[in-house]
């Protein structure tokens, strides 16, 4: 009995250390300063530590193991103290965060984005402030693009309203200037986290025309004071991170999880589900849950629902959001 009780104990040990020196590891390559060779070479010296400690175990000392608890407790203590800030050098695109003045139905928007963009690097930039009147708020869409695989996707909300006009909403990655994205780096408090409120020729006309992403827009079947609060919610959030800066998270605070969780906010009864990770099957929960027209098979939803070739087709358009929507059905009609 001593003999497996020693065995499982020094199993659950090795377990523990394997995992949290993979956390670590991974953490001082993304969080170290010093630049890539001083973050790689502490990196590889604590998978070295992680190592030795296995080791020890195996022959039953304890110095070694108990010398890398503390390390590791070191580690978390340091991911602990690092704050988010709102006061870099942002890149262009992410530079104003988007904030709203609410006073009864008008709705005033600050920093929305309408930029023309020539590259995927390079736009005419231009932020506008816009009013919106709550009263002819009147639908809801869904927007997935993907631009790697099925399995993941960004993921943007946008409202419309009677006049016409639309305001996307997308969560998104804050990054510095000359920043590069990593999903790994992301869960490790390297990146701030941006509501951008943008108009569709510049949010999904960068999708659909410059970087050639796969986009699927879904009309989401919600009542007007669904949609209402909503979009209310959406922008006390957008308020809130733009007052208390925010981390990004890969898996926790993201495009989609953010944007669920004020979902949720309207609707406790919206399922939690797996596909809200993996977001690239989002349009799969919306349509078990009966949140989009299900009176079309899913595949034919999708084959609509495709504004890749629609965006190409509408170039810089005063109509660009209603000829992305030609032949998508509403669930409401």
């Amino acid at each position: 009995m001593r003999l497996a009780l020693r065995v499982i104990w020094s199993g659950l040990l090795t377990l523990a250390i394997l995992g949290s020196g993979a956390w670590g590891t991974l953490f001082i390559w993304y969080a170290a300063p010093g630049g890539a060779w001083a973050s790689g070479m502490l990196a590889g010296l604590f998978a070295t530590f992680a190592t030795a400690a296995v080791l020890a175990i195996r022959r039953r000392q304890s110095v070694v193991p108990l010398a890398y608890a503390l390390a590791f407790v070191a580690l978390v203590v340091a991911f602990d103290a690092i704050q988010p800030h709102n006061d870099r050098d942002w890149a262009f695109d992410v530079a104003h965060p988007l904030t709203a003045e609410i006073s009864g139905d008008r709705v005033t928007l600050h920093n929305v984005r309408d930029f023309d963009w020539r590259s995927q690097t390079d736009a005419v930039r231009n932020w506008e402030t816009r009013v919106y009147d709550l009263g002819r708020l009147g639908s809801l869409d869904v927007i997935n693009s993907y631009w790697s695989g099925r399995t993941i996707a960004h993921t943007l909300v946008s409202f419309g309203f009677l006049d016409g006009r639309h305001v996307a909403v997308s969560i998104e990655i804050r990054r510095e200037r000359d920043e590069t994205y990593s999903d790994l780096a992301g869960f490790f408090r390297r990146y701030e986290l941006i509501t951008i409120g943008a108009d569709e020729r510049d949010i999904v006309r960068l999708r659909t025309s410059v970087r050639r992403e796969d986009v699927e827009l879904y009309a989401i079947q919600a009542t007007p004071e669904q949609i209402r609060a909503l979009f209310l919610d959406v922008l006390r959030q957008a308020n809130e991170v733009a007052s208390e800066p925010t981390f990004y998270n890969s898996l926790v605070a993201n495009c989609t999880t953010v944007l669920f969780g004020a979902a949720r906010t309207v609707d406790p009864n919206l399922p939690l589900d797996w596909r809200i990770i993996l977001n690239g099957y989002l349009p799969d929960y919306l349509y078990d849950n009966r949140l989009v027209d299900t009176r079309l098979s899913l595949q034919e939803l999708r084959a609509r629902g495709s504004v890749s070739q629609r965006g190409l087709e509408a170039g810089d358009t005063e109509d660009f959001s209603a000829r992305i929507r030609e032949g998508i059905p509403d669930p409401r009609r």
